[in-house]
């Protein structure tokens, strides 16, 4: 595998990292191969070599809502850090998929242009919202989504309208075909600068009041299940503060599992099914993960 970085000299390549160095939850093992790319071309021309490589690609922004095991990853992890510009266009906003969403909230307030208000305290990148179609405190990405543009997996740029792209509960059709998330625009309104920092502002209060900041986490680990509240069944099953290893289910909030210290994505990965197995055999429901959980194949 010496050709990635023969093929790619000037681009920052790295061998045999250690994935749990960037994640949000502090745990994970090696990947074979990270690259950080700086530009859509960078991207374009690795894209393009790791499929005719038949090299697997794992794309990551700020690493925040997900679990890798142990065993790390295999092929090239690309993270998308580097690729973070953010520009405003009268009522519009394009933001390249590394940029933070809390950086894009903020670029809106600072332009008095209201929808994202909800993702002000959110750890995550534009790409990661969008693949996931985040949300929180009503809103949700694909109500402000204008178009994404993508990598596709030959190499080439292609323009999704909102509309191609299926959203729904924590999905987005970029789930299923293999693109490569690069830019996002959101189309807003104008608003009232100080309406919508009394809202930021209100919103952050309520995440630290109730959600664990003070530990790593990978954060809300379940999805909504139909009629309940994925924190309250696991309450209720008596799992508040239940700890594997060095992962726990917070004893602030129950839907969010901290790294205690020295966590591996084993500890994690065990507590997650031990949850799913009490919550079924308590309340005959089944918990479907929200966290993406990525393993060496």
């Amino acid at each position: 595998m010496k050709m990635l970085n023969e093929m790619f000299p000037s681009y920052n390549i790295q061998a045999n990292v250690n994935l749990g160095n960037y994640t949000n939850t502090r745990v994970g093992g090696p990947a074979d191969w990270c690259f950080w790319p700086k530009t859509q071309h960078e991207l374009q021309q690795v894209v393009r070599f790791a499929n005719e490589a038949n090299l697997p690609i794992t794309v990551l922004g700020n690493a925040s809502n997900l679990v890798i095991t142990d065993d790390g990853r295999q092929g090239v992890v690309i993270f998308l850090t580097e690729m973070h510009q953010i520009k405003v266009f009268q009522n519009n906003i394009t933001a390249e998929a590394g940029a933070w969403i809390i950086d894009v909230a903020q670029m809106a307030y600072d332009y008095s242009l209201t929808g994202l208000e909800w993702a002000a305290g959110i750890p995550g990148s534009i790409g990661g919202a969008v693949f996931m179609n985040a949300g929180a405190y009503g809103g949700q990405i694909d109500q402000v989504v204008q178009s994404v543009d993508v990598i596709t997996p030959m190499g080439e740029i292609k323009t999704y309208p909102v509309a191609d792209l299926a959203f729904g509960y924590r999905h987005s059709l970029v789930q299923e075909t293999g693109d490569i998330i690069i830019s996002a625009t959101f189309a807003m309104h104008s608003g009232k600068r100080a309406e919508i920092g009394g809202k930021m502002t209100d919103f952050n209060e309520r995440r630290a009041q109730k959600q664990p900041l003070e530990f790593p986490s990978c954060g809300s680990v379940f999805k909504r299940p139909t009629g309940y509240f994925a924190g309250k069944l696991i309450m209720d099953s008596g799992l508040q503060g239940c700890q594997i290893g060095g992962a726990q289910v917070s004893t602030k909030h129950a839907g969010f599992i901290v790294n205690r210290g020295q966590a591996t994505g084993s500890d994690y990965v065990n507590l997650i099914k031990h949850i799913q197995h009490v919550v079924y055999e308590k309340f005959s429901v089944n918990l479907e993960t929200e966290v993406r959980i990525l393993g060496r194949k």
